[in-house]
Parts: C-alpha cells; structure tokens; sequence
C-alpha cells in the first residue's frame, strides 16, 4: 500500500523540487495534492516525467485522510495551515523557519540525527532545518563523531534560488540590464546582487547578526550538539542555483587533514573531491542537480590548536530543502508509519 502525500507551496521553487524528488526516489504514494494559494489554482505542476497535477486550493484542502504533507509556502501560510494538518491527523514535514526551534518540534537532518525524528508525535510535525545548516552539519557529523567539535566559524556564500523565484529573476533581469545598458532595477534584495555579493540575508538582529546567521547557529546546536559555539556570516552572491561554504572548525582533540577526508568518505550522503590540483574540486555550478553534499579544500589550519579548514557545497533546493524532507518521509514510513 502507498501513502497519500499532499505537496504545499507546489507552484514555488522548493515545491516543484519535492514533487520531482518524490518521483526520482519512486516514493509510495498512491495520491498527490499540489497545493498552492488561490491565485495559482487553474495553473498545472509536473509530477515525474508523464503526471500533470491540477494545483488546488490549501485554503479549502481537506486533509483528512491524508498521510504526509511537505510544506514549503512561507512561514506566515504554514504557521497557519501547517497545525491544520496535523491537527487532522497528517504529519507535516515543515520546510519554513516557523517551527524549527520549537522545543517539541524535532529538528531532522537524517544523516545525522534519525532519532529526533521519534519526537514528532508530539504535534504531529517535524521541521525540515535551513538549506545552509543541512549541508553543513551532514558534513560535520562524522567529523564531530570523530573528535568532538568545539567550534565552528562558517561564511556561506548563497545562490539566489534561496530567495524564491523572484530572487532568480532579478538576478537576470539585473545582469541582462548591465549588458544592455539599462537601468538596474532592485526589488527583491535591497543591493545589486549581480556581479555583486550582498552581506544580508534575512533581517536584522539587534546585536548586528542577521537571521539567517542565527538560525545557522541556533539549529546546529539543536540537530548536532548544544555545547558547540557557532559564529556565522552569511553573504547573497550571483549564482543562480548551490549555496558554498567555507567552514573552519577547531576540535577537542588532534584529526588530520587525512583521518577527516577517510571519515567523509565514509559517511552518508557525502562526496569527497579534493584534489590539490586545478579544478580538483567542486563549485555551486557543478553541484546543480545533484543529492550528494560535496566536501571540497580540506586542510589543517595550523593558526588554531586542532583545526580543519573546508569546503562545503550542495544544492540548496535538493538535499538543501526537498531532497531533506523527502528523506525524512522515506524515514518515517521506514520506522514510524508503516502500512
């Protein structure tokens, strides 16, 4: 028997991207919703190569009878409708930022913490973590495992993709206004994002910190271990798809350049390209597409007493957003909904 699986923000990036890792992992549904606001119903979204879906409303969804939902439609929609689907016994697996610390909410990477996943019974929700948080701590788990993190100094360096649609269009649209000499228009990020970086992401903390940088920090401690201290800058550049990270950790003990790279390769959902070469590793560009975080430069950092220095890459809409949540589907029907 297959499950029912309702789709919400299906019309946005995240989305289209979950109706499409669904289909790619052959997940067992025996039915598909795509949700969506009123103003996208008479609009069609894919499902696999040969299944059109009609989008329905999610305001007049009925989800009794529903088993999951993957929601990604902004956190002011899900914060409504997300308990109304728990509510009416179909586990929700969040996408937004709503739930995420919530203390009886699990917080699920499942590569590195399947067991939180147990706590969902609680509201019946499990919240999917930030795109830039996954692939970090997917590729900080074994490492941790290894030799016990103390702390983490990341920059992430963020694709447009992660600001919606509208962020992939006013990069094209700025970028095709360079060339032709017409004016720059900004709409959705408050600089020129092309051939630009833009230090901000998210709003402004009173002490300085975005939050995008806060959930950075906050969600690691949760999903890895509360007593690492994380510090974080998060910058927008003009990259349309795949978010990159530049990751210095200090440890507890001594690990090699060579004992990390062993253990990478050895973990889940890793891939290790790191070649001392040109070209001998990966960038946001070569990672569009594919499930796997990429784990790239790694290298002793001889400044600090038991540190590594990597790089980090993944696209942000796959393992970063729905690739995640599909995972932590397959996990829950594995050990937890089975029919």
């Amino acid at each position: 028997m297959g499950y029912k699986v309702a789709v919400i923000g299906a019309t946005g990036n995240v989305g289209r991207e979950m109706l499409t890792t669904l289909a790619e992992r052959n997940f067992p549904v025996d039915a598909v919703a795509a949700l969506a606001s009123e103003k996208s119903i008479g609009t069609q979204v894919s499902f696999g190569e040969k299944d059109i879906l009609d989008v329905q409303d999610l305001a007049k969804f009925d989800f009794r009878g529903w088993d999951i939902a993957l929601s990604s439609p902004g956190s002011k929609v899900s914060a409504q409708f997300s308990p109304k689907a728990a509510g009416a016994g179909c586990v929700v697996i969040d996408n937004t930022s709503h739930f995420r610390m919530e203390p009886d909410v699990p917080l699920v990477v499942p590569e590195v913490n399947p067991e939180a996943l147990a706590g969902y019974t609680r509201r019946n929700i499990v919240a999917n973590p930030n795109c830039s948080t996954i692939q970090m701590v997917v590729a900080l788990k074994p490492l941790h495992d290894l030799a016990r993190i103390k702390r983490i100094v990341v920059s992430t360096y963020q694709s447009v993709s992660g600001a919606g649609r509208d962020g992939m269009d006013e990069l094209f649209n700025q970028t095709r206004a360079i060339y032709v000499n017409d004016p720059v228009e900004k709409r959705k990020f408050d600089k020129q994002i092309a051939f630009n970086v833009i230090p901000h992401i998210d709003s402004f903390m009173e002490d300085g910190t975005t939050r995008e940088e806060w959930k950075m920090m906050v969600e690691t401690k949760k999903i890895l271990d509360p007593r690492i201290t994380v510090t974080a800058t998060c910058v927008r550049v003009p990259v349309f798809i795949g978010h990159a990270e530049a990751v210095n950790v200090e440890f507890e003990r001594s690990i090699s350049a060579d004992e990390a790279i062993e253990a990478l390769r050895e973990a889940p959902g890793i891939t290790v390209i790191d070649h001392r070469t040109d070209e001998g590793f990966v960038t946001p560009v070569e990672c569009a597409g594919d499930d796997p975080v990429f784990v790239s430069r790694i290298r002793e950092d001889f400044s600090v007493e038991n540190g590594l220095n990597l790089w980090i890459v993944a696209d942000n809409l796959r393992k970063g957003a729905a690739l995640n949540a599909v995972q932590i589907a397959e996990l829950l029907i594995q050990d937890h909904l089975r029919k």
